[in-house]
């Protein structure tokens, strides 16, 4: 695991110790505190029972993470995000719900070394940033690479749903994940979930949304 791997997608810094981010419904602590950046997560120490997983990738606010997650509640949702401030904000909105847990990380970091194989029901990857110019390619989050870890991650016929306003990325994606035997293509459900603040402002714009459902499949023997 290269070092630097691990020091860009797990930088310390302080989180305030308020208590609008905390709930006494909660069996542990809402904001996922890391023993070691290397071992994977124990999921039944964290939410205090084995439940169905779904992760949100870059949950932003938490606005989606929590709307489903109270949508769901005999399931266990946890949002990763990067950046502090998002996080924070979704701490305070995940202090009610008692079924989420919140780990700043890197999206693609915690999927490769962190989530435990075959552990995740449905993962989520809403918007994400598409790049859109070819010299910032590289830093796009869906790749070969990152969907094969995704795969190990998932349960079997587990879920990635996917969705973009960048129809360029779509078919990026759409390419990579064609080239991955693992996953086959599903019609996606997208009616039913909640809407993101991204999706309800490129509605409003008239942008059209594109998705994608990844289903994983069994090997054949």
């Amino acid at each position: 695991m290269p070092v630097r791997e691990v020091e860009s997608a797990h930088r310390q810094e302080s989180f305030p110790r308020d208590e609008s981010v905390r709930s006494a419904d909660f069996r542990g602590s809402l904001l996922i505190e890391l023993d070691s950046v290397t071992d994977r997560l124990d999921l039944e120490k964290i939410f205090g029972r084995n439940a169905p997983l779904h992760v949100d990738l870059g949950c932003g606010d938490g606005s989606f993470l929590c709307a489903l997650a109270e949508r769901m509640p005999e399931k266990n949702f946890l949002g990763i995000e990067r950046l502090l401030g998002r996080i924070r904000s979704a701490a305070r909105k995940a202090a009610t719900v008692g079924n989420v847990r919140l780990l700043r990380m890197e999206s693609s970091y915690a999927v490769r070394y962190l989530l435990p194989a075959g552990s995740v029901e449905t993962f989520y990857l809403l918007f994400p940033n598409p790049w859109p110019k070819r010299r910032h390619w590289r830093r796009r989050i869906v790749t070969g690479e990152f969907l094969r870890a995704i795969s190990q991650a998932l349960a079997e016929n587990g879920r990635f749903l996917i969705a973009t306003d960048h129809f360029d990325y779509f078919e990026k994606i759409e390419e990579i994940a064609r080239a991955n035997p693992d996953f086959t293509m599903a019609s996606p459900r997208a009616g039913d979930l909640p809407l993101t603040k991204f999706q309800q402002q490129f509605r409003a714009q008239g942008a059209v949304i594109h998705w994608l459902e990844l289903r994983k499949v069994s090997p054949v023997r």
